[in-house]
């Protein structure tokens, strides 16, 4: 096992055991949630095996690309590489944006949160992708909002990925450019945190769908995402990815082999 991804786990459960010592990890963390809520959200993610550090076709070396995780507070810095980009979100799709708690809609992405937290009691459960049986069903507005909605909870931090390198529209719906993204990455042209976008909402964090590509299928398939959901695990507490259509396209049962589909 890598020492980067070492430090990634101990680093999770540290900010994960900060509920029950909030001084532990000093003011560089978010702050625990209340003790109603942190047994549902304090599991640390499972140990994958030994972590690759090089990326192939001339991509990045991960552990260069990485600064040193001596302390468990440099995840905060390395979220910080992270692009920051100015999102102009649509507020007829984007509910969370506008700060109205209680429009048209909101009341129900709440609701599922909730579920997925009770279900999160019994099982592990970060990483979830949504999918639909055929194209405009509502599967990237449904993305969109879970993650804004699981993002309002104090200190939570959450990656969206748009993942459908067929008709990608979480940019669009985001205000926020496609490049570089997700086909980047697995194609080995940029490293993990190069294509994380950070937006005006706090601690909600976004990888585009990329450039557009020839042979989704075959690159969804390369093995990449899942070293890509390996590597950054450990610095959400949620992982929403938008997927193709599943009854059109293979792409989305191959993602599903890595997250709870929905």
């Amino acid at each position: 096992m890598s020492r980067i991804h070492e430090a990634l786990k101990k680093a999770e459960q540290e900010r994960a055991a900060s509920a029950a010592n909030p001084a532990q990890l000093g003011s560089a963390l978010p702050a625990a949630e209340p003790p109603t809520t942190a047994a549902a959200e304090g599991s640390p993610a499972a140990t994958p095996p030994g972590m690759p550090t090089g990326m192939p076709n001339g991509g990045v070396p991960f552990a260069s690309a990485m600064p040193s995780l001596a302390s468990p507070l440099s995840l905060d810095s390395l979220l910080e590489r992270c692009p920051q980009q100015q999102w102009k979100p649509d507020m007829k799709t984007m509910l969370f944006f506008n700060g109205d708690d209680t429009a048209r809609g909101t009341e129900e992405f709440r609701t599922l949160r909730s579920r997925l937290y009770h279900v999160r009691d019994k099982m592990p459960l970060k990483t979830i992708l949504l999918t639909s049986a055929l194209p405009k069903e509502g599967k990237s507005f449904t993305a969109a909002n879970l993650a804004q909605v699981l993002v309002r909870q104090h200190g939570r931090r959450v990656l969206l990925i748009d993942a459908d390198l067929r008709e990608p529209r979480l940019h669009a719906m985001l205000g926020t450019t496609a490049s570089p993204g997700l086909s980047n990455y697995l194609q080995g042209g940029n490293d993990e945190f190069s294509i994380m976008q950070r937006g005006p909402m706090e601690n909600l964090f976004f990888i585009a769908s990329g450039q557009q590509i020839s042979d989704p299928s075959e690159l969804v398939a390369n093995g990449r995402l899942k070293v890509l959901l390996q590597r950054v695990e450990a610095l959400f507490d949620w992982i929403i990815i938008d997927s193709p259509p599943a009854v059109l396209v293979s792409d989305a049962s191959m993602l599903a082999r890595h997250v709870m589909v929905c």
